[in-house]
C-alpha cells in the first residue's frame, strides 16, 4: 500500500516535482519518475551500440528491445508481433497512412472523429488527395460527446476506416470505443483508436476494444519520447511499407525503419517497473498494471470531481467538455472572456502553475467551437498531483486582472 503522504511520496520518484511548481500540463507531457531517468543513464554507461551483434554491449541491446517489445505488448494486451516501436504516435500513423494510400481506392470513405488529435486525422485527410472522401463524425458541443447514432448515419459499405480518440486530449471526453469498432467492423471497416492522451489515465485494451490499430506515446505514461503502435497480428502482412527488402511482411520491424532509440526503450521499461513496484503492489505484467490503474483511478477520481466542481462554480470560467465526472478523464479546457488564453497561461505560470493555451493540435474541436486561432487554456492532471496544487491553480485564476 501506498503512504498516506502522497505529496512526499510522489515526489521522492519525480524529481520535477521537487521544484515546488505545479504541473498542470500533463496532457502535453507527464513528468518522468527517476526509475525512467536511472534506466536511461545505466544503459548509455554500458556502452552505446546496435543490436544483433555477438558482444556483451550489442547483446543487452538485442535484449532491452525484446523486452521492450514483450513489456508493451502487457500493456496493450496484445501479442510482442503485434507491437510497432516507433519515435513517436504522429509518424507512425504517418506511416499507416502511406500503407493505406496503396490500399485504398477513390470513392472509399474514411471517419473522423471531431475530437481527434491531427495525428490521427491529418493522415487520413492526406488521402483525399487521391480521391478518399474523409466524413466528419461531429460531437455535440459544447460538452464534446459523441453520439454512436450519429456514427451509424456516416457508415457505408465504403467505410474503409474509422479514426477516434479513446480520451479527447482538448475536452476529455472518452467516446465508447468498443462500440464504435463493432459499428465499423458491421459494414467491414477497420478502426484505428488513438490512446495518447487516455493511457496515462485508463489502461488500454485493444482485444476490449476490438481495435484493429491503436497508438499511444510512452512519453504520456511517464517514459521518454516514444510512440508506440498495436496492429492486428492478421492485418500486418497486408500492409504494404517502405521497408528494407529482407525484413519479413509479417514482421513489425517493417515499420520500423532505422536504428531504435534503445535508451528511450531502456526508459520506457523504467517507466512500467515504476507502476509495477509504486502502484502496482510489485505484481509485474498485465496484472501489475491492472493494480496500478486501479490506483491511478484511485487517486485521480477525486482531483478529477474537484476540479470540475470548482471551475463549474468559478464566476469568470467558461468550461468546454463534459460537466459531469464520468465520461471524461482530468482534462479540463476553458476561457475566461475577455482576456486572452496565453495571457490566463502566462500569469499562471508567473504563478507557479504550468497550464497550455492554445488547439492543442486538437484543431477539429477548437475550430467547432469558434475557438480558432487563439483557443482556450488547458488544465490537465495526473495522479502524482495535488489538492495543494489545485489550490494554486484556482488562487492564481483569482488574482487574475
Amino acid at each position: 500500500m501506498l503512504p498516506r503522504d502522497m505529496t512526499f511520496t510522489f515526489s521522492q520518484h519525480f524529481p520535477a516535482l521537487r521544484s515546488g511548481f505545479s504541473y498542470l500540463d500533463n496532457a502535453a507531457g507527464a513528468q518522468v519518475p527517476t526509475h525512467a531517468i536511472e534506466a536511461i543513464s545505466q544503459f548509455l554507461s554500458q556502452g552505446s551500440c546496435n543490436v544483433g551483434q555477438p558482444y556483451p554491449a550489442s547483446r543487452v541491446a538485442t535484449e532491452l528491445k525484446a523486452q521492450a517489445r514483450a513489456a508493451t505488448a502487457h500493456f496493450l494486451n496484445c501479442e510482442p508481433g503485434e507491437v510497432i516501436l516507433g519515435t513517436s504516435a504522429t509518424s507512425l500513423t504517418f506511416q499507416l497512412g502511406r500503407a493505406f494510400s496503396r490500399l485504398f481506392q477513390p470513392g472509399d470513405h474514411i471517419i473522423v472523429s471531431e475530437l481527434e488529435h491531427e495525428s490521427n486525422a491529418s493522415p487520413w485527410r492526406a488521402l483525399e488527395a487521391q480521391g478518399v472522401e474523409v466524413k466528419l463524425w461531429k460531437a455535440r458541443w459544447p460538452e464534446g460527446r459523441l453520439e454512436l447514432a450519429d456514427l451509424r448515419a456516416l457508415l457505408t459499405p465504403l467505410t474503409r476506416l474509422v479514426a477516434l480518440t479513446a480520451a479527447a486530449n482538448s475536452v476529455g471526453t472518452t467516446p465508447e470505443t468498443a462500440e464504435a469498432a463493432r459499428l465499423a467492423h458491421s459494414v467491414g471497416a477497420w478502426i484505428i483508436l488513438d490512446a495518447v492522451h487516455s493511457s496515462p489515465h485508463l489502461l488500454p485494451d485493444v482485444k476490449a476494444w476490438d481495435a484493429d490499430f491503436a497508438v499511444f506515446s510512452p512519453y504520456k505514461v511517464f517514459g521518454p519520447h516514444l510512440g508506440c503502435m498495436y496492429i492486428r497480428q492478421e492485418l500486418l502482412p497486408r500492409l504494404p511499407a517502405d521497408k528494407l527488402w529482407f525484413v519479413p511482411d509479417d514482421s513489425p520491424q517493417k515499420f520500423e525503419p532505422g536504428t531504435a532509440n534503445h535508451e528511450g526503450l531502456a526508459g520506457w521499461l523504467g517507466a512500467l517497473r515504476y507502476l509495477y513496484e509504486v502502484l502496482g503492489d510489485g505484481m509485474t505484467g498485465r496484472a501489475g498494471l491492472e493494480q496500478a490503474y486501479r490506483r491511478i483511478e484511485s487517486l485521480e477520481r477525486p482531483l478529477l470531481e474537484s476540479t470540475l466542481e470548482r471551475l463549474l462554480r468559478h464566476p469568470r470560467i467558461q468550461l468546454y467538455g463534459p460537466r459531469e465526472p464520468q465520461g471524461r478523464v482530468a482534462t479540463f479546457c476553458f476561457n475566461i472572456p475577455g482576456v486572452s488564453p496565453r495571457a490566463v497561461a502566462e500569469h499562471l505560470g508567473q504563478n507557479g502553475v504550468a497550464v497550455a493555451a492554445g488547439h492543442y493540435y486538437a484543431t477539429l474541436a477548437a475550430q467547432a467551437l469558434g475557438l480558432m486561432p487563439d483557443g482556450a487554456v488547458r488544465a490537465s492532471l495526473l495522479h502524482y498531483n495535488t489538492s495543494e496544487d489545485l489550490d494554486r491553480f484556482f488562487a492564481g485564476l483569482d488574482t487574475l486582472r
